[in-house]
């Protein structure tokens, strides 16, 4: 038997204008759990959801994160990034080191507020719920010009994945540029 070793920069990749996912360890590799390389473009929400079955793990490798994983006092359908348990946790900033596990059932949401992109590890047990998630993911969001929301919804439900705030993708604005006309001395 011989284990896998997957260089920097390899791997299966699948990108969108939200994120941009590399395939490290899969179950066609035989493991049990996904391992993913993912790059967090700024201004993208996750949103806050739970899985009923699988388990998670966030490694910040380069940037910063806002990372969330706890039941709030209340959920709040809208957004995330106030919420509050009762014992007094909050979103917190994270930086290149930190990580987050997240069991099952448990709220949890991440998002890239900074203006650079952030990197994260990020894996996904039992494979290969997260796996197929990214797959359909990128065949709805790739097959028209309108978004079908029923289809994310099912696809959603397919691999474990109940969504309580949307998933949001709001890049910042470029500064404007000014002709050398406009410019003064």
């Amino acid at each position: 038997m011989s284990g896998l070793i997957v260089p920097p920069g390899q791997g299966r990749k699948l990108v969108t204008k939200a994120q941009d996912v590399t395939f490290k360890v899969t179950a066609a590799d035989g493991s049990s759990l996904s391992v993913f390389e993912v790059i967090v473009p700024p201004g993208f929400d996750v949103g806050a959801h739970t899985h009923a079955h699988s388990q998670e793990f966030f490694y910040v490798l380069e940037g910063e994160l806002e990372l969330l994983a706890f039941e709030p006092a209340e959920r709040t359908t809208d957004s995330w990034s106030t919420w509050e348990s009762t014992a007094g946790d909050k979103a917190v900033r994270a930086t290149a080191g930190a990580c987050m596990f997240v069991p099952p059932n448990t709220p949890h949401a991440f998002r890239n507020a900074s203006d650079k992109p952030a990197r994260m590890l990020f894996q996904s047990y039992p494979s290969p719920h997260h796996e197929t998630y990214f797959e359909e993911i990128i065949e709805i969001l790739s097959s028209g010009p309108s978004v079908d929301i029923e289809a994310i919804r099912a696809m959603r439900e397919r691999n474990d994945v109940h969504q309580i705030t949307p998933l949001r993708f709001e890049p910042p604005a470029l500064p404007e540029l000014r002709s050398a006309t406009d410019r003064t001395a």
